[in-house]
């Protein structure tokens, strides 16, 4: 009989677009949206937001590429990067914020240092 084993990194994931999902989404891998979430979102590694891509509700993760639109509050533990197509409306919580020309936030955005 074989052994399982753990895979050494997460798996990636991706929501394509046209793909619309309604509820929370939880992973523990990378993850790529082009579709819309209507839910709040969590992963412990890198959430990345294509140009069409939108989430409507809040989200945790680890880092954050943003080329699309975010409807609630970001907790990001260490770069989120707004690409100049990000449309954020929300607060930002992270520790490293990077901004193009263009891209639209309103909200509140707080910054804290890593220990």
């Amino acid at each position: 009989m074989a052994k399982s084993t753990e895979l050494e990194s997460p798996s990636i994931n991706i929501i394509g677009y046209g793909t619309e999902i309604q509820g929370n989404v939880n992973t523990t891998g990378d993850i790529r949206v082009d579709g819309k979430i209507t839910g709040d979102f969590s992963t412990n590694q890198k959430l990345v937001i294509g140009q069409s891509g939108i989430i409507e509700g809040d989200i945790t993760c680890r880092d954050c590429d943003v080329s699309g639109k975010i409807a609630g509050n970001v907790v990001v533990n260490e770069v989120i990067v707004l690409n100049s197509t990000a449309d954020i409306t929300g607060d930002i919580s992270t520790r490293t914020l990077a901004i193009e020309m263009g891209a639209q936030f309103s909200g509140v955005c707080k910054m804290h240092r890593t220990e």
